[in-house]
């Protein structure tokens, strides 16, 4: 079996008719971060290239972080959201050491509900980080 080298992910973020989150997976320091507004017309096809990107990032066994700084989010989004979070869970289950970070506006109580909402729905120790 050949090993395959894990690329960067990077999504350039757009705004418009809809808004695509700028997303920054970074193969080598598995940093990633998903930031901006995420309103998409196809969320589905978005969120499950990087689901898929994180499957492949578990099978190194290396430290993940995950920053979250998402000022707005719609309901579909919000799906995407829960399946990458449940995907980290399930990395952190298999024993890889993982960090949650959500970032949110300080005066923004519905994006910490959401934060907190994700927390419950998946067991995963999520760090609130008012900016």
């Amino acid at each position: 079996m050949s090993e395959q080298t894990l690329e960067n992910l990077e999504i350039e973020g757009e705004k418009g008719t809809f808004f695509t989150p700028s997303v920054k997976f970074n193969a080598e320091t598995g940093v990633c971060s998903l930031e901006g507004e995420s309103y998409l017309e196809d969320t589905w096809e978005f969120y499950d290239k990087l689901l898929v990107w994180l499957q492949k990032y578990a099978e190194t066994g290396k430290p993940l972080t995950f920053d979250f700084k998402l000022t707005y989010f719609n309901t579909s989004s919000s799906k995407g959201i829960l399946d990458l979070l449940k995907q980290i869970k399930n990395y952190e289950d298999q024993g890889g050491e993982i960090q949650v970070n959500w970032y949110h506006p300080e005066d923004d109580e519905d994006n910490v509900e959401e934060a907190e909402d994700f927390k419950d729905d998946t067991g995963l120790e999520i760090n609130l980080i008012p900016y």
